[in-house]
């Protein structure tokens, strides 16, 4: 009786680990593959939006993709590290409006759509993010 006690015990320890374990937001994204398909959508968003877009007009889009998808597994809690500039170093002098800050995370909304991602898991990282907007804006 007392063997099968400990045995239930165990199972249960293991068990118990296991579901103990929590995933990051990262992971429940889908991981970089799914950071990517975001990133990707969201340069196409911003491509055909005439008021966001001239925001870029200077900017090297290969450097913002890597950088930007740095960011997202940063703030997803990925085994990421962002190594550029500060919101400040960046977005400086950019003279960036409440509105088209409001219109450019609707863009970032929509490429979260088109990437499939749960409006829970949305929610999640855009909350992670929200530190940056006075980083960003001209206020």
């Amino acid at each position: 009786m007392v063997k099968h006690i400990v045995t239930l015990l165990a199972l249960l320890l293991l068990v118990s680990g296991c579901a103990s374990r929590s995933t990051t937001l990262y992971e429940e994204l889908g991981g970089e593959a799914k950071i990517n398909e975001i990133v990707e959508n969201f340069v196409y968003e911003i491509e055909y939006n005439e008021t966001i877009l001239p925001y870029f007009a200077e900017s090297d889009i290969e450097r913002f993709i890597t950088k930007f998808s740095e960011q997202l597994c940063v703030f997803s809690g990925g085994p990421c590290e962002y190594s550029s500039d500060t919101m400040e170093q960046v977005h400086g002098g950019m003279n960036i409006t409440e509105a088209d800050f409001n219109l450019t995370v609707d863009l970032f909304i929509n490429a979260m759509n088109k990437a499939n991602v749960p409006h829970r898991l949305q929610n999640q990282l855009i909350n992670r993010m929200t530190h940056t907007r006075r980083q960003m804006l001209y206020l």
